[in-house]
């Protein structure tokens, strides 16, 4: 659940470059890009205005270029030490940068500003969860509450936290009043539907079709209510669910490939095969997908296409044994 809290203030700059320290340079006929020049231009022109800065940097970040947007940023942060928006901008290229312990200074500095900020007390809690600082991510979650007793997102990190902690009961329980709060809280659902299927407790069905009713054309939640019916046992409703989101989005290449798996395990190989070929259309490189119709074409007594199948899983993962197993098996045929 993590929220990059940029704002990008004169439009949004999404091509990519990388950036030459020099503008001079960047604005060379040769090297430069028309959206990046445009930034520069207007950076030129009006040197004093901290969106542009944080513009670009925004315009950096998302192309990797790290540096170049730490130094725009500091540089809006010069005209205005405290805005949150630029604080949590340079905190999430920090965090992405590999640069943990400033990510989190940086996240201290924003709240101790704005001691009351709700987004950026969670931010912070987040942070300080990624880095496995539990105990700080629930001190900063408490004082969410007291600001706020019914904020949703706070109980809902608490979940977070105690999930890693392997603290399922309390995990439960924190998931539990985040939908209470905030019954449009997805991902609270969710994880509560996972614990639950964890835990072999049949109720996990309604908290999956709790999270889908709220969004029912979100496939992310038609799969993990069809993964846990399939890890349940019941492989025809899994598979129904399965046809229902590869129907729904035709690109969505592990329905088809977990439609193909719910095949085999039903003896339905012809129907298996199918499935394993249309992900490799959507997918080429499925390395699974052409071991498991090797599988199928193996079933169906065609070796040469089982052979070439395993082969070319393989060429892409030769370290991949149930491949090689399987041309070892072929080679054993013949």
């Amino acid at each position: 659940m993590r929220i990059v809290f940029f704002i990008c203030l004169v439009g949004c700059f999404m091509v990519g470059c990388k950036y030459d320290q020099s503008l001079e340079a960047t604005n060379t006929p040769e090297q430069a890009n028309p959206i990046l020049s445009q930034l520069n231009e207007s950076i030129k022109t009006n040197p004093d205005n901290a969106n542009l800065y944080a513009a670009r940097a925004r315009y950096f970040y998302d192309n990797e270029g790290f540096d170049e947007a730490i130094i725009d940023l500091k540089k809006a942060l010069s005209f205005d030490s405290t805005s949150i928006p630029y604080l949590h901008a340079l905190a999430d290229v920090y965090l992405d940068y590999y640069r943990s312990k400033e990510a989190l200074e940086t996240m201290e500095k924003v709240v101790e500003y704005h001691p009351d900020a709700i987004p950026s007390l969670l931010k912070l809690s987040e942070f300080q969860l990624i880095l496995q600082q539990y105990e700080p991510s629930l001190r900063t979650l408490d004082k969410i509450l007291q600001i706020d007793p019914q904020e949703g997102e706070a109980y809902f990190m608490m979940g977070m936290n105690f999930k890693e902690m392997a603290d399922t009961a309390r995990a439960i329980s924190s998931f539990q009043s985040a939908v209470d709060n905030n019954p449009k809280l997805l991902d609270a659902w969710l994880e509560l539907g996972q614990l639950h299927a964890g835990l072999g407790n049949d109720i996990a069905a309604q908290y999956f079709d709790s999270a889908i009713r709220i969004e029912p054309k979100n496939v992310t939640l038609k799969h993990a209510k069809a993964f846990y019916l399939q890890e349940k046992g019941d492989l025809e409703a899994s598979l129904s669910l399965f046809r229902d989101i590869a129907r729904q989005d035709p690109q969505y290449e592990d329905a088809f490939y977990n439609a193909g798996l719910l095949y085999l395990d039903l003896d339905s190989v012809l129907q298996a095969h199918e499935q394993f070929h249309l992900t490799l259309q959507i997918n080429p490189v499925h390395i699974r997908a052409y071991y498991h119709r090797g599988v199928a074409s193996e079933m169906m007594g065609n070796l040469p296409a089982a052979k070439a199948d395993y082969a070319q899983a393989l060429q892409l993962a030769p370290d991949y044994e149930r491949a090689q197993e399987g041309i070892n098996r072929l080679a054993d045929i013949e």
